[in-house]
């Protein structure tokens, strides 16, 4: 079984005339309460190229819980890939096969996790004890769809240590079929470390995924884990076929804007940030009147003027007002005249 691209994307390659438009060259990391629908949305007025993925959803959560609040996205947010949490791989496809009916462009098996939350669920970093578990998972959700079904997972977790145990967790859950690997760079303790802890204690070990690159030629490797910036994505990508960045484009989102002319040659969506803003203009009234708050979608928003002179006068005035029931898109445009009055 082979894993093709969809909805039209090119299929990624090893040459980098190819690798350049690989549709998994650059995307964005999915992170818990940060990478929700109103964040995507903004991310996509920054890059109409980067790969945008959800916060992770667990199959339980979408087989008994609210289906739209969980799966609701707005089209303009495409390419957008869905990260699924789960172990039984009959849920698991029956999960991504709603996603792939919801218009979704990717759905992501999570193997990385190390909270409680997904140990106490034995899903996460947990499966990666498990690989054969996760192959028979990943060919159940690639049996139930026809977009792709991609892997994120770490080196390894607890007692694993040897690169071979890493490299050996690839190659059986490759067998499912499954051809993009998505590798957080750091293994995970499951005990004596917090999640935020795992996210920066456990060394980084690059060499591991250019190694697993250079024995795997046929699979997609996508990097991810202590990526800061745009300079150290060229790095990687001499090695591998992808970055994912979470953190870095979050507190800097503006960095992204530079995403479409760096990695895939072609024009910047806006020019400026105040473009950006305009542009979220649509959306932000849309969001009012379906009942959301102004500051659910402008705590995603706080970084856009990172080094700019008045950026704090822009932040501090969306957390004094934006929560207010009152608040309007005209209070996004009151923090946006800070910056040019600090300027005056």
């Amino acid at each position: 079984m082979t894993q093709n691209a969809a909805n039209g994307e090119p299929s990624p390659r090893l040459n980098e005339q190819a690798n350049r438009h690989s549709p998994w060259r650059f995307c964005t990391a999915p992170m818990m309460d940060w990478s929700d629908r109103h964040c995507r949305f903004f991310w996509r007025q920054l890059s109409q190229h980067a790969r945008l993925y959800s916060e992770m959803v667990t199959t339980g959560a979408l087989l008994y819980g609210d289906q739209e609040r969980h799966l609701a996205f707005d089209k303009r947010e495409l390419p957008v890939a869905l990260q699924l949490g789960g172990s039984d791989p009959a849920e698991l496809a029956q999960c991504a096969r709603l996603a792939q009916d919801r218009g979704y462009s990717e759905v992501n098996l999570n193997c990385g996790c190390p909270s409680d939350r997904v140990q106490n669920g034995a899903f996460g970093a947990c499966l990666m004890l498990q690989p054969e578990r996760v192959r028979d998972s990943l060919a159940a959700m690639l049996d139930a769809c026809t977009i792709p079904i991609t892997l994120k997972h770490r080196l390894g977790v607890d007692s694993m240590e040897s690169y071979d145990e890493f490299r050996d967790f690839v190659a059986i859950s490759s067998e499912s079929g499954c051809g993009v690997f998505i590798i957080h760079a750091r293994k995970a303790w499951l005990s004596g470390l917090s999640p935020k802890e795992n996210r920066d204690v456990p060394p980084l070990k690059y060499d591991w995924v250019y190694r697993l690159k250079r024995e795997f030629k046929e699979l997609t490797i996508v990097l991810n884990g202590g990526i800061e910036n745009l300079a150290d994505c060229e790095q990687h990508l001499l090695h591998v076929d992808g970055v994912m960045l979470g953190r870095g484009a979050y507190h800097d989102p503006w960095l992204l804007s530079e995403v479409d002319s760096r990695f895939f040659s072609t024009g910047s969506v806006h020019e400026s940030r105040e473009q950006v803003i305009e542009a979220m203009a649509e959306y932000v009234e849309g969001a009012l009147r379906s009942g959301s708050r102004l500051n659910h979608i402008t705590r995603h928003m706080l970084g856009l003027y990172q080094r700019v002179p008045g950026a704090r006068r822009f932040r501090r005035h969306l957390s004094e007002n934006a929560h207010r029931p009152e608040a309007t898109v005209d209070t996004l445009r009151a923090a946006v005249s800070e910056i040019a009055s600090q300027a005056a």
